[in-house]
């Protein structure tokens, strides 16, 4: 992949897939501009890509500061050519009856409209220019039932509905967009989580493990590299064969 000349926006790109997908973009030699909340964590992740990182601290859950950082990002390092939309929010874990209305806002709010408000504001430049790549991140729980997980589950069946709706909106013009469904993976979403639920995670996972942040951020800088230029409007999982499987036993 050759990513020279090119810029590229992550937001949740302090960490996990984000982190991993920004180091593979940046070692191709492109620029990368990575958004998230935490500045220490911005600031560890920028030490690791070296010059070609820049990072803004910024809630994207908080629409005004999201387009502003946007801009930022433009600003600083030129037109966007590449917008990873990774940020998410797990919401609560509870069943349907017990999941509370601030939960349920919280995980459209991040997984929804955040996306939503940065592809209203980048794609219309991409489209003027006639090129670009746009990937959200989605989840096995966009295209199957989750229980116990409301807002994660619809929220991200909402994410892969965007994606959807913008390859078939931009295509004509050049610019693609897709979608990307991890599994489970080594992330800090996944920290704290009880020993026994990562060992069922890695059962359940054909594979027989839990997956690398770098395994998915290689397939994630592939969707968004101009060796992907054919491919828009798919759905692509990096989950260790669960989609793909039914097991028995």
């Amino acid at each position: 992949m050759d990513f020279s000349g090119q810029h590229v926006v992550i937001t949740g790109g302090s960490t996990g897939i984000g982190r991993a997908t920004a180091e593979k973009i940046a070692a191709a030699g492109g620029k990368v501009t990575l958004i998230a909340r935490r500045p220490d964590k911005l600031n560890e992740a920028v030490a690791a890509i070296g010059p070609a990182g820049f990072a803004i601290p910024c809630d994207v859950g908080e629409k005004e500061p999201l387009l502003a950082a946007l801009d930022a990002a433009t600003l600083r390092n030129g037109p966007i050519d590449g917008l990873f939309l990774n940020a998410a929010a797990e919401g609560m874990y509870g069943l349907t009856s017990d999941y509370t209305d601030e939960a349920f806002e919280m995980a459209l709010r991040i997984n929804v409209w955040s996306p939503f408000w940065a592809l209203r504001h980048v794609l219309p430049g991409m489209m003027a220019r006639g090129k670009g790549a746009i990937l959200l991140t989605g989840t096995l729980g966009a295209v199957r039932g989750m229980a116990g997980n409301m807002g994660y589950c619809v929220s991200k069946h909402a994410t892969l509905g965007l994606a959807r709706t913008v390859a078939m909106e931009a295509a004509a013009s050049g610019v693609r967009c897709n979608c990307l469904h991890p599994g489970f993976i080594d992330t800090p979403m996944m920290n704290g989580a009880p020993a026994e639920a990562v060992a069922a995670m890695a059962s359940t996972t054909p594979q027989g493990r839990i997956g690398r942040p770098e395994e998915a951020g290689a397939v994630a800088a592939f969707l968004l590299s101009d060796e992907a230029s054919h491919v828009t409007a798919q759905e692509l999982a990096v989950d260790g064969g669960v989609l793909g499987t039914l097991r028995i036993g």
